[in-house]
């Protein structure tokens, strides 16, 4: 992240009292053009906050964003907030006019001075996002996923610069979810926006992003690319968003054969990092077998130490029976 002449956060901060205190504190991020780089973090910990303050809908209390190289104002200094480069699209979608058909809720945006130009260009926005066959319908009866492909066509139709996403897919169903991840992705290559999002979800940054930046309390802890942040995260926090790791402290460690280094304290390792198989010194108990569909979560037990391991051999393994266990490969902390 080392393009200062796009989109820069310099030592921004902004703070909410009260009870607990929220917000960031001294952050500075560069964002590089043309990519998708999500912000995740554990709720509270000012991912949405960051995302308002790069688009000028807050004003930072200390620091400054800047759009190649000119500064964006926040709502005291500017009139209608948001940078006039930029678009934002939230998880809800109460914008639209429902009884409206989807043509005419994305054509809306653009000036009527040049018609064939106008419908050029809404027929671009919804090819893009695999929407024309929905182009006479009322948003009223579309689904949510479709809503907000609808959505997503009102923000691109004036070709902004950058396209802001904050927790945009809660409200899309599984089904729908990665066809329109894949299709922002497309989005970017074929036009070389530039996507900043903010997101809960592992899998969706993920296979989305091509940079991830991680939040904690209000602080950036580390970025990285997401294969860089997944399979050697510094930072036990980082590992514990993006996978649902396995912990042990140092005595449980020692039960799984696994020394750690002087002044670690902690192991992390990942389901799919361990082994299971048959042999006559197996230790391991299987306690539950967790069907995720082209693969199972097995849970593992010995000295009432669980363990959950990932399985692609369907049904090799059955409950209560006794396995051994091989690890590959494990983070300390």
């Amino acid at each position: 992240m080392s393009n200062p002449h796009f989109l820069q956060a310099n030592a921004v901060s902004k703070l909410y009292t009260g009870e607990h205190i929220s917000g960031i504190k001294k952050v500075s991020l560069s964002i590089n053009p043309g990519k998708i780089t999500a912000i995740i973090g554990e709720s509270g910990s000012g991912k949405s906050t960051l995302l308002r303050l790069l688009y000028g809908l807050l004003s930072p209390d200390e620091g400054t964003v800047h759009f190649k190289g000119i500064r964006i104002w926040g709502p005291e200094e500017k009139l209608i907030p948001g940078h006039d480069a930029m678009k934002m699209v939230t998880q809800h979608t109460d914008d639209m006019n429902l009884f409206a058909k989807v043509w005419d809720n994305v054509a809306i945006l653009l000036p009527g001075t040049n018609l064939k130009a106008k419908h050029q260009k809404v027929a671009q926005a919804l090819n893009l996002l695999n929407m024309a066959h929905l182009a006479d319908r009322r948003v009223f009866d579309l689904s949510g996923g479709e809503k907000q492909r609808v959505a997503l066509a009102r923000a691109i139709i004036s070709r902004p610069e950058v396209l802001l996403l904050d927790e945009p897919f809660n409200q899309v169903d599984t089904s729908f979810r990665e066809d329109l991840q894949q299709d922002i992705r497309q989005i970017v290559k074929e036009t070389g926006l530039t996507v900043i999002m903010v997101s809960h979800d592992p899998s969706e940054v993920l296979s989305m992003a091509d940079e991830l930046v991680v939040l904690k309390d209000g602080e950036i802890l580390e970025t990285g690319t997401p294969a860089e942040l997944y399979e050697n995260p510094k930072k036990l926090y980082t590992a514990n968003l993006l996978a649902k790791c396995n912990l042990l402290d140092k005595d449980k460690a020692k039960l799984c054969g696994i020394s750690i280094k002087p002044k670690k304290d902690q192991v992390v390792i990942y389901p799919e990092w361990l082994e299971i198989s048959t042999s006559k010194s197996a230790e391991w108990q299987i306690r539950t077998i967790l069907f995720k569909g082209f693969y199972e979560d097995i849970l593992v037990e010995k000295d009432e130490l669980s363990l959950r391991v990932r399985n692609y051999e369907i049904g090799k393994f059955k409950e209560d029976s006794k396995v051994s266990l091989n690890i590959k490969k494990w983070l300390e902390y």
